[in-house]
Formats: structure tokens, C-alpha cells, sequence
């Protein structure tokens, strides 16, 4: 699974713009996350379609990187993405943004996003 990571312009109709070159491609949105500071927004997503995501984008010349993310299956409790960072910052592992895939029962999906992938999936795996 991969996450995409997008650098906007914070003014009306950015993300909309994004969101309906990915439709009109077909591409189900999974997760998200935005925020905007100043004038800048990050738009990131985890597409249900890695390549016809990528290619949406790319011939709709919006720039954008990608990388690989962990998925991680924990308690839906207090404190399970504390220890997750916690191992993380022990490992010397940085992290990049955190996904919720979906809540079953008692257990929350999550993908994880980092800067050492085959470190990472050591710790959490």
C-alpha cells in the first residue's frame, strides 16, 4: 500500500480540483488528511488504486510524491499510537503522517507512513 503526499495553494476549490481529477479516473479515496498553514495546504491520501491514482495525477500534471506505508492492526484503546510513535522515536524513525483504514469492534486499521519502511515494519510487524 502507498500513501500520496500533495502540496497545494490554501484558496477555494484546490482540493476539489484534485479530488475530481481522481473521480473522473474511478480512484475511491481510502483515507485522508489535509491541513493548511498560511498559504500552503498538504493534501495526503491512501487511493484504493495505486497506479490508476498515479496516473490520474500525472497526466492532470498535478505534482506529487509517494511512498510506501505499513499498515498496523492495534486495540482501539488510549494509548496505542503513543507506543507506536514511541517506537518509532526509539528506533530513530521518522514519521510522516498516520492513516485510519477502518474501526472493527475493538481493533482500529491504521497505515503508517515513515522514513525507513524496512526498519519500521520490524518494529510494528
Amino acid at each position: 500500500m502507498r500513501d500520496f503526499a500533495l502540496e497545494l495553494t490554501h484558496r477555494p476549490g484546490e482540493l476539489e480540483r484534485v479530488c475530481d481529477v481522481l473521480a473522473r479516473a474511478g480512484v475511491n479515496l481510502k483515507s485522508v488528511a489535509a491541513l493548511a498553514v498560511g498559504t500552503h495546504a498538504l493534501f495526503r491520501f491512501v487511493a484504493d488504486d495505486v497506479d490508476t491514482a498515479r496516473d490520474a495525477l500525472r497526466s492532470s500534471n498535478i505534482p506529487f510524491t509517494e511512498e510506501e506505508v505499513i499498515n498496523v492492526l492495534l486495540e482501539n484503546r488510549a494509548g496505542e499510537v503513543a507506543m507506536i510513535a514511541h517506537k518509532l522515536a526509539e528506533a530513530g524513525i521518522n514519521l510522516h503522517a498516520i492513516y485510519v483504514l477502518g474501526v472493527e469492534g475493538d481493533l482500529i486499521e491504521l497505515a503508517v507512513a515513515v522514513d525507513n519502511v524496512k526498519k519500521a515494519k520490524k518494529i510494528l510487524e
